[in-house]
């Protein structure tokens, strides 16, 4: 696709691009930003740039990483501008607490603690692992989302997994140790009825 690009054509195919992948890159985005208002922004924001970046594509097989590797630096963008933002304080109201339906869904894919070990990871690991796990990229497609080589995209996968597994084990050692704290408790207080 290198080159002059005709808009129509790049309209028709990033649609296309739309109805096929729509819900997977939604669902990875609310995977790496835990937020559904911003996942959804972003998506939007993710096909907007594909159709801007419709040169860039060298070939329609290779549509879905390319995709990918868009809505991945669509996250990492944000991510990073959050961070800037983090440190102003906010005094607005904050939003109602009451999660949409489609963050009920993907929450029940996974449980607390794989989510809560998921946060506890690098970023870009993070983003390998779901790609590769939950979204089914094969090891070439990862390696063009995430702009690296299949060597170093196995490698980052590798990292992720071990990453993972360390932070499954303290999540496991948390809940343990909260359990034991509240065995205790309920031993102190049952001993202290007698």
């Amino acid at each position: 696709m290198s080159g002059t690009w005709d808009h129509d054509t790049a309209g028709a195919f990033v649609e296309a691009l739309f109805a096929k992948h729509h819900g997977e890159i939604y669902a990875y985005l609310l995977r790496m930003l835990r937020d559904p208002e911003r996942a959804a922004d972003l998506t939007q924001d993710a096909f907007v740039k594909a159709y801007k970046a419709y040169a860039s594509l060298e070939k329609d097989e290779n549509a879905r990483a390319w995709l990918y590797q868009i809505a991945h630096r669509v996250a990492l963008d944000d991510i990073r501008r959050r961070k800037i933002v983090r440190m102003v304080p906010f005094t607005g109201e904050s939003k109602g607490a009451a999660p949409s339906a489609e963050r009920l869904a993907m929450d029940v894919r996974l449980s607390a603690p794989l989510e809560r070990a998921l946060a506890r990871i690098p970023e870009r690991q993070r983003a390998a692992l779901l790609m590769a796990e939950l979204h089914d990229l094969t090891g070439l497609e990862l390696a063009a989302a995430l702009g690296v080589s299949h060597v170093a995209a196995r490698a980052i996968l590798t990292r992720a997994r071990q990453s993972l597994r360390a932070a499954l084990a303290a999540e496991k050692d948390a809940e343990r140790a909260a359990e034991d704290a509240l065995d205790a408790r309920y031993a102190e207080q049952a001993g202290g009825e007698r």
